[in-house]
C-alpha cells in the first residue's frame, strides 16, 4: 500500500499508524471487514494487539479512518487533475481518469470504502469513531460539490446542456465508484480499459442530447 496515501501531517517518522492502516486495508480487502480479526492486523504489522489501541480504539475506528483517507485522496486527486484544464469538458475527462489512476492497493481501499459506506448513516457511540464519521460525511459532501461545480461551470459556458448539476454529479459519481464493487486487479479487464469506457459514458451523460420524447 502507498504509505503516503495513508499518512497524515501529524504522523511522525516513528509512528506505526500508516503501517497499521496499510495492513488493515490488506486484511479488509482480502476477507472483508467483518471477517477480519483485529489481532490479524497486529500480526501483519508485527506488533502486539494492545499496541493497536495506542492508535485506534477499535476496528471500526480504523475502518472509518481508512474511509476518510480514501475520500481525502479522491478530493485531492480531483483538484489536481482539473486544476489546469482549459475547458469544462477537458476537466470532466481528467476527473474521471484520475479516479482510476490507482495502484491495486488503492483500489482495495476504494472497494472497502464503497462496501462500508452505509456505516456513515448512523451516529457512533464512540467519540473518536463519531469524529471520523462526521469527517467522512463532510468529505462526501465536498466530493459531490466538486463535481457539481464543474458541471455548473460547463453549463454556464454552454459546453453542457442545462440540467440539475447536483443530480447529474451524483449520477456520475454513482457510475464512477460503482466499478469498485466488481472490479478486481488481475481480472480479465484492465483498469485502463475500464477507465476509457467509463470516461466515455460520463461524457455522453453530461454532453449528450436528451432522448426524443415518445
Amino acid at each position: 500500500m502507498s504509505i503516503e496515501a495513508l499518512t497524515e501531517a501529524d504522523d511522525g517518522p516513528r509512528s506505526k499508524r500508516p503501517a497499521i492502516l496499510a495492513a488493515a486495508v490488506e486484511c479488509f480487502g482480502e476477507v472483508g471487514y467483518e471477517a477480519t480479526k483485529w489481532s490479524e492486523v497486529a500480526d501483519r504489522v508485527g506488533i502486539g494487539q494492545t499496541a493497536l489501541y495506542h492508535y485506534f480504539e477499535s476496528k471500526a475506528h480504523c475502518l472509518l479512518t481508512i474511509m476518510r483517507l480514501g475520500l481525502r485522496n479522491s478530493d485531492a486527486a480531483f483538484r489536481e487533475a482539473t486544476a489546469g484544464a482549459s475547458s469544462s469538458s477537458d476537466a470532466l475527462r481528467a476527473a474521471v481518469e484520475a479516479a482510476y489512476a490507482l495502484s491495486p492497493q488503492e483500489v482495495q481501499q476504494n472497494r472497502i470504502l464503497q462496501s462500508n459506506i452505509a456505516l456513515l448513516a448512523n451516529e457512533r457511540a464512540s467519540r473518536r469513531e463519531e469524529t471520523e464519521r462526521q469527517a467522512c460525511r463532510e468529505l462526501v459532501a465536498q466530493v459531490e460539490h466538486n463535481w457539481a461545480e464543474l458541471l455548473e461551470r460547463g453549463m454556464a459556458a454552454g459546453e453542457f446542456p442545462r440540467r440539475d448539476p447536483q443530480m447529474m454529479a451524483r449520477s456520475l459519481l454513482g457510475l464512477v465508484v460503482g466499478v469498485w464493487r466488481w472490479y478486481r486487479p488481475g481480472g480479465p479487464l484492465e483498469l485502463r480499459t475500464i477507465s476509457d469506457f467509463i470516461t466515455g459514458c460520463c461524457v455522453r451523460m453530461v454532453a449528450g442530447r436528451e432522448p426524443d420524447a415518445g
